[in-house]
């Protein structure tokens, strides 16, 4: 792939706001990216090589998107807490462990994808952000949801394909979760807590592929009044 290739990209951006060098098959991020002006709204470096995101996307304090899914990262430097502006973060298909504390200070996140990547504990900096809809972990090694996530502000969270073997009742708490997804986990029919079923807003309720069947779920305490909830919801869509 040329020099002349990206650097087209490059003037595009200064124009745009909008950075998309993605499918490059690069390792190493452009020197034009040290020089270039704080202009950019969205960044996309998806699908190439990236084992590291440079300390120099600190200087672009306008992103509001940034797209560094399909490379091979294993950590997010602190300094991507001074992206303030940020809606949007899409680090799927990585291999971070874990997420920098300084992630609270980007307040006006609303979508945060991390799946597919190393982590085994919840991050529960995620819990602080007030703007939060979405938060994706599905398919990392997560073992248990904390109680910290009662201040989870999310209407969904797609913890599908982990390790997990306990959540905490605290979730019930949630002020907004809708749709809370937990397929193909470790849990126990005694880990889904009446509470989830019975005070929770929860309306769809994803747990296939664990470790109980669909008659122990309908018998469980609170299965009634979790289904009113569902069906009240699908009555609205249809």
């Amino acid at each position: 792939m040329g020099n002349k290739q990206v650097k087209q990209h490059f003037e595009t951006a200064k124009k745009t706001g909008v950075l998309k060098i993605s499918l490059l098959r690069l390792d190493e991020f452009p020197s034009a990216l040290k020089t270039f002006p704080n202009v950019l709204k969205t960044l996309d470096i998806s699908e190439n090589r990236f084992a590291i995101l440079p300390e120099d996307i600190a200087k672009f304090t306008l992103l509001k998107h940034l797209n560094a899914s399909g490379n091979k990262i294993a950590e997010v430097p602190e300094c991507i807490g001074v992206l303030v502006k940020l809606e949007t973060l899409n680090m799927m298909n990585n291999l971070l462990t874990s997420v920098p504390r300084s992630l609270s200070s980007c307040t006006h996140l609303k979508q945060v994808i991390l799946s597919n990547n190393q982590i085994s504990t919840f991050p529960v900096v995620f819990c602080e952000l007030k703007q939060l809809d979405l938060l994706d972990l599905s398919r990392n090694k997560i073992t248990e949801v904390p109680p910290d996530v009662k201040s989870l502000q999310v209407t969904e969270l797609n913890l599908n394909q982990n390790q997990i073997t306990i959540v905490a009742e605290e979730i019930a708490d949630c002020a907004k979760l809708k749709t809370l997804r937990l397929e193909e986990n470790c849990l126990q029919i005694s880990a889904i807590h009446p509470r989830i079923l019975i005070e929770s807003k929860v309306c769809n309720l994803c747990v296939d592929g664990n470790l109980f069947n669909s008659k122990q779920f309908n018998e469980l305490q609170g299965y009634d009044a979790y289904m009113e909830r569902y069906t009240a919801v699908r009555k609205k869509i249809s």
